[in-house]
């Protein structure tokens, strides 16, 4: 049959043209609505943007709708990126090691925190245990591929200990807490508000302030995974900008973050943590700004390295298969540099 065997009139075909452009239209205005999504992986951690979260300031900056998704560790939240489930997560530096040792497609965005007396080895009164050396032998809690895992291996090396001499457990902070309550555990080595709990009958044995000091430093950091910052840098920088405001807010007046402020209510609100902890547990964290981000100390190079360093530290405990001859296509100063220009 010809393609004229069905003549239709001007105006029919006007009209047609029409219809067609406008369900076009509606097309393309529902991807550009399922486009501005995110999906954040966030975790326990007691740290400024927690405050625009709560009040809905990244949804207001990015333009987009935001699920927010609770994590335990951040070898779950490394697990879910690489599955796709998850744009921008909240990892520590050793899984973000060993995530970039595997060639995980992410970029580190931003850089949380340089970790101290917020994450610590706590021994059980009554456990027997006083100082390292005693650890061989117990039974020792820590999330595997976190920075508390890693701090432990490295405390174990400095203290001359061999790992295999104590029994590390794999469990997550919620199950430290509950294994902890029933007595099944001498010691562990965590982060709030597991560490809270576990320090109410518990000594600290050391700290990641003091491991670092040995020279083992951990830090958190924001990821992206690369394909969803190739298709939206504006949002990601929306989302560095409003981070870093937060850090400037804090910084500005940390004194005033008390107990009783609203910045601490919202905090304990979305961590789980107590609500007279939160301003020491803030301040058991450096929280560098926007404009120190970009430096060569951070996400300009010392990122790169640290990421190197813990990698390195990993194969040697036989953790990854090997490491790469370069991390610095897994850091990014590209989003500070923007949202600082932003705040400009």
């Amino acid at each position: 049959m010809s393609q004229n065997a069905f003549p239709i009139s001007r105006r029919a075909a006007l009209a047609a043209a029409a219809a067609v452009a406008l369900t076009l239209g509606a097309g393309i205005g529902t991807l550009k609505a399922e486009e501005k999504t995110l999906t954040i992986a966030y975790q326990t951690v007691v740290e400024p943007s927690k405050i625009p979260q709560a009040d809905g300031t990244y949804e207001q900056a990015t333009g987009a709708r935001i699920d927010w998704r609770k994590f335990d560790s951040g070898a779950d939240v490394i697990a879910a990126i690489a599955s796709g489930a998850v744009d921008i997560g909240y990892v520590g530096s050793s899984p973000l090691a060993a995530a970039a040792s595997r060639e995980l497609p992410i970029e580190t965005i931003f850089v949380v925190g340089i970790i101290g007396e917020s994450e610590a080895l706590v021994a059980r009164n009554g456990s027997g245990i006083e100082s390292g050396k005693d650890l061989v032998g117990k039974k020792v809690a820590v999330p595997f591929v976190s920075t508390t895992h890693y701090s432990l291996l490295a405390a174990l090396k400095h203290w001359g200990i061999d790992p295999k001499s104590v029994e590390i457990l794999n469990l997550r902070p919620p199950e430290i807490a509950a294994a902890w309550s029933r007595g099944d555990i001498d010691a562990a080595y965590v982060w709030d508000p597991a560490l809270g709990k576990i320090k109410e009958n518990g000594k600290v044995v050391t700290s990641s302030a003091e491991v670092g000091a040995w020279g083992a430093p951990t830090f958190d950091a924001w990821i992206v995974r690369k394909d969803y910052a190739a298709a939206h840098p504006d949002v990601v920088s929306s989302f560095v900008k409003v981070t870093g405001d937060s850090y400037a807010a804090y910084r500005k007046a940390p004194d005033a973050w008390t107990a009783t402020s609203p910045e601490a209510e919202k905090i304990a609100r979305l961590t789980g943590a107590k609500l007279d902890e939160v301003p020491a547990l803030l301040k058991g964290y450096e929280f560098p700004l926007l404009d120190e981000q970009a430096s060569a100390r951070l996400l300009g190079g010392g990122t790169t390295t640290a990421i190197a360093d813990a990698s390195a530290f990993l194969k040697e405990q036989g953790k990854i298969p090997a490491v790469l001859p370069d991390y610095s296509p897994y850091v990014t100063t590209r989003f500070v540099t923007e949202a600082l220009a932003a705040t400009n």
